[in-house]
C-alpha cells in the first residue's frame, strides 16, 4: 500500500505504534498540553495528511495508558483550532493543516520599530498563543453560511454588476448596515447616511482628510486608550492630545480644557478599560458637542457583551454632532475590510469623495455577501453563537487569573473580547513582563502601550481566538513570567 492509502481516511491511526509518542516525555501536569502539541506538530509535518482520522479516543487512552478524558480535550483543542473535526462514526478527522510556525519566535518585536509600528510588529512574530487584545474567534468565520450567501448572489448579478461600484456603497450593503444598526445599536438611519469603508481604520483616515477643512487639526483621544487609533489619526497628519479616562468613562472636564474641536472615543467598552461611558458623562459630552464639538464613535466590539444590557450609541442622541464608525472585524473577521461610517449631513459629500479618491470603493461582491448575510438573520445566528463561545472562554481566563496572577485586579469583564488586569502598587515594567511571557510563546499587550500618562503597569489580554485550555496555559505561562520578574506570580500547579 502507497504511503498516501496509509494517510488516508480509509482506517484510523491506531496502536502503540501511533506517532511513537510515549507519555513519559510530557510534563507533569502538562500532558493534554503536551498531546495536542505532538498532534498538532503531526499535521504541520504532514506525518497526519488531511483526511487522516485520528485513532478513537478510548483506544489511544488505554494505549498511553491515559485517561479518556485527557485524549478528549486534545481532540478537543484541535477541533476549535480548526485542524480536526468529528466525523460522527466516521471518527475525528484532519481537516486542516496549521501554516508553519518558525523554530524560535523572538523574545520581543523588533527593537527598531517605532511605537506606533509596536502592534504590526508583535502581530507579526510567531507565538503559540496568542492572547492579543483585538484577536477575534476567527476558527468560528461561518464559511458554510458565507458560500451559501456567495453562490445566491453570484446566481442573481449581471455582467453590469462587475463593473465599478458606488464608490460610498453598494446600495443593499448600506441598506443592510441601516437595518443592523437599528435592531442591534438603536441607530436611526437612512441608507444614504451609509458610507461603507475598508475597516474603522480607513473611518478614521478618510475624515482625517476632511476634518482639517472645518478648522480641526486636533483630536482629543482617551487615556488609556488604543494605540493603533491614536497612531492612526496621527499619521493621517493630525494632531492629538490624551484626556484621562476614570470609572466613569472619559473625563469631560478635561476635554474642554484640552481646547480640542473633535474627540475620539469607545462609550459603550472603553478601550482598554472596559467601562462604560455614565449616564452623567454623556450629558456632559454631549453639551460639549452641542457647543461645536464633534465626536468620533468607535463602536468596535459593542455587540459583544454577557452580562449587562446594550449600551445606546452617541450616534442614537445627537446624529448632527457625531461621526459613527463600525465594522465587521470584530463579528466576522479583519480580513474582510469592511465596515461603516456615518456623518453629520455636513461631512458627508467630502467623506465620499474622499473615499472615490482612496480606492474608488470597497469590493462590491464582499459587499453584496455581507449584506445577504445581514438581511437573512445568518449574522445575528452567528453573533448569538460567539456570545455563548465568547462567555465561557472569558470566564476561563477569569479563573485562571484569579488562580495564577496574585495581586492582579481585573477590568472591563462584562463585554467586549479582552480584559484588562492592572497590578496596582507595584513598580515593574509590564513592557518587560510582555517580553518574557513572549518567550514562552504567549503574546499580550503591556498596557503601557496605551497610555500616555504614567500608571499602574498591566496587561490587556485577549480570550476570543482560543478555546479555554489554550487561555488557561496561557495565563499560566504570564504567571510563570511574572514570577521570574517580581517572584509573586505563580506556576500552573497541574504542570
Amino acid at each position: 500500500m502507497s504511503r498516501s492509502k496509509e494517510g488516508s481516511d480509509q482506517g484510523s491511526k491506531s496502536g502503540s505504534d501511533f506517532l511513537q509518542l510515549d507519555i513519559g516525555q510530557a510534563p507533569p501536569g502538562g500532558r493534554t498540553a503536551w498531546l495536542a502539541d505532538r498532534l498538532r506538530a503531526a499535521i504541520a509535518d504532514g506525518t497526519l495528511p488531511v483526511g487522516s482520522r485520528l485513532p478513537a479516543g478510548r483506544v489511544l487512552a488505554a494505549e498511553l495508558r491515559v485517561s479518556r478524558g485527557l485524549v478528549t480535550e486534545a481532540y478537543q483543542r484541535l477541533a476549535e483550532t480548526g485542524q480536526v473535526a468529528g466525523r460522527g462514526r466516521g471518527g475525528t478527522v484532519v481537516v486542516a493543516a496549521p501554516p508553519p510556525e518558525a523554530a524560535a519566535p523572538p523574545a520581543a518585536p523588533p527593537a527598531a520599530a517605532s511605537r506606533g509600528g509596536l502592534v504590526d510588529a508583535l502581530r507579526a512574530v510567531p507565538c503559540r498563543i496568542d492572547l492579543s487584545p483585538g484577536v477575534p474567534d476567527l476558527a468560528s468565520f461561518p464559511r458554510t453560511a458565507w458560500l451559501q450567501a456567495e453562490r445566491r448572489v453570484l446566481a442573481g448579478l449581471t455582467p453590469a454588476d462587475f463593473g465599478y461600484g458606488d464608490p460610498q456603497g453598494a446600495p443593499a450593503l448600506r441598506a443592510a448596515v441601516a437595518g443592523w444598526l437599528a435592531r442591534n445599536r438603536g441607530i436611526r438611519a437612512d441608507p444614504a447616511e451609509v458610507v461603507v469603508v475598508a475597516g474603522v481604520a480607513q473611518a478614521l483616515w478618510l475624515l482625517a482628510q476632511v476634518l482639517p477643512a472645518h478648522g480641526v487639526r486636533r483630536v482629543a483621544v482617551e487615556d488609556p486608550g488604543s494605540l493603533g487609533a491614536r497612531r492612526q489619526l496621527e499619521f493621517a497628519g493630525l494632531d492629538t492630545v490624551g484626556v484621562p479616562v476614570d470609572g466613569g468613562g472619559l473625563d469631560v472636564s478635561a476635554l474642554r480644557a484640552a481646547g480640542a474641536r473633535a474627540v475620539l472615543l469607545t462609550p459603550a467598552h472603553q478601550f482598554p478599560t472596559g467601562v462604560v461611558l455614565d449616564g452623567e458623562r454623556r450629558r456632559e459630552l454631549l453639551d460639549w458637542a452641542a457647543d461645536g464639538g464633534l465626536v468620533i464613535e468607535d463602536d468596535y466590539d459593542a455587540e459583544h457583551r454577557y452580562d449587562r444590557a446594550p449600551v445606546p450609541a452617541l450616534r442614537a442622541l445627537l446624529p448632527e454632532a457625531v461621526c459613527y464608525a463600525g465594522s465587521v472585524s470584530k463579528l466576522l473577521a479583519p480580513a474582510l475590510r469592511l465596515g461603516w461610517l456615518l456623518v453629520p449631513p455636513r461631512l458627508r459629500e467630502e467623506v465620499v469623495d474622499a473615499k472615490r479618491h482612496a480606492d474608488l470603493g470597497n469590493p462590491v461582491l464582499a459587499q453584496l455577501v455581507l449584506a445577504r448575510l445581514m438581511d437573512s438573520g445568518e449574522l445575528e445566528r452567528h453573533l448569538r453563537h460567539l456570545r455563548r463561545r465568547h462567555r465561557g472562554r472569558r470566564d476561563a481566563m477569569l479563573r485562571a487569573v484569579a488562580r495564577l496572577l496574585p495581586g492582579a485586579r481585573v477590568h472591563g469583564a462584562a463585554a467586549g473580547l479582552h480584559l484588562m488586569v492592572t497590578f496596582d502598587g507595584a513598580s515593574f515594567d509590564d513592557s518587560v513582563l510582555a517580553s518574557a511571557a513572549l518567550t514562552l510563546g504567549v503574546k499580550a499587550h503591556p498596557l503601557s502601550w496605551h497610555r500616555q500618562r504614567p500608571g499602574p503597569p498591566g496587561l490587556v489580554l485577549g480570550y476570543a481566538a482560543g478555546p479555554a485550555g489554550e487561555i488557561e496555559e496561557g495565563v499560566a505561562l504570564l504567571g510563570r513570567a511574572l514570577h521570574g520578574l517580581t517572584g509573586t506570580g505563580r506556576r500552573d500547579p497541574r504542570g
